[in-house]
């Protein structure tokens, strides 16, 4: 799923495309895709573009007029935006949306077979407050706010993290590289967090977030993302599975969910434990490694 740095990615790339621009149609393929009725998708048509901003994970299009409309675009899991040239065709299979401008096309597709990206029209800011999931904007938020908004509710730190009802726009990589580099457990209890521990995981947050937004805008250049990906080879345990950790190289390892997997290093983060889901713990019951130590010592012997 396109978290904050791709989104603002997205936003980077398409503001000297149609910031003040009208709209000249919109084509919907996919009629599911639209979430709204009222107002109407048509009265976005003939609007120009008075801003572009991200709300949680959704692209926040803002039209000008006799009332201020906004178009919000969740892209979910497989959701990608596309620029093309002028009146381009919406491809076939994957393509959902198409929103025509002087200048080029902004496509919307959505890879699978399952449709769960999304498009709302909201009128006003209160319209758009309303499909606002509540979390706080940890670039801007201060350090009273975000140990407010964690400390509402005990939760394992990934689980917060990945909240959008807690913490805005960050999702199941960038939490993994997050806690990497704050050397917390994505097990942690947030009612747990030393004072030490929450500095840390605020400026790890920061800092992770900063950095990856930077170098996917500066990875575009005057291009348009096409590459938007949770897997990237420069991430530090997202995704490397068995790979070594670039800190310590410790293969990183995994705790698998019904629909994610949570990336971390053992001696980085739990102190050389070894975590397990459930599922795992009851398949291996006693015979499951503890520790990396014990993992390693077994996996040698087995390929010895």
């Amino acid at each position: 799923m396109p978290e904050l740095p791709d989104l603002e990615a997205y936003l980077a790339a398409l503001r000297p495309r149609v910031l003040g621009v009208e709209l000249l149609r919109v084509t919907l393929v996919n009629p599911f895709l639209l979430r709204t009725f009222e107002p109407p998708l048509e009265s976005a048509i003939g609007r120009s573009v008075t801003g572009l901003e991200r709300l949680g994970k959704r692209i926040v299009i803002g039209l000008g007029g006799d009332s201020e409309l906004f178009l919000v675009i969740h892209l979910m899991i497989a959701g990608r935006l596309h620029w093309k040239e002028p009146d381009a065709a919406v491809p076939r299979g994957r393509g959902l949306a198409a929103f025509y401008f002087p200048g080029g096309t902004l496509l919307l597709t959505e890879a699978g077979k399952k449709r769960r990206a999304s498009l709302h029209v909201a009128v006003g800011r209160d319209g758009l407050s309303a499909l606002d999931p509540g979390g706080i904007e940890v670039m801007s938020a201060p350090a009273v706010q975000f140990r407010a908004a964690l400390g509402r509710e005990n939760h394992t730190l990934k689980r917060a993290l990945t909240d959008p009802r807690i913490v805005s726009g960050i999702g199941n990589a960038y939490s993994d590289e997050i806690l990497h580099r704050a050397g917390l457990s994505p097990f942690k209890q947030t009612d747990g967090l030393t004072d030490e521990e929450f500095t840390r995981l605020r400026e790890a947050t920061l800092t992770v977030l900063s950095e990856w937004t930077q170098f996917l805008i500066r990875e575009m250049g005057e291009d348009f993302p096409e590459k938007v990906t949770a897997f990237r080879p420069e991430m530090a345990v997202h995704g490397r599975y068995r790979l070594p950790c670039p800190v310590c190289g410790t293969p990183v390892q995994r705790i698998v969910y019904a629909d994610s997997e949570s990336n971390y290093c053992p001696r980085c983060q739990t102190g050389g434990r070894v975590l397990a889901d459930r599922a795992l713990s009851r398949l291996l019951k006693d015979s499951r490694p503890k520790t990396i130590d014990e993992l390693e010592t077994k996996r040698g012997a087995r390929e010895s």
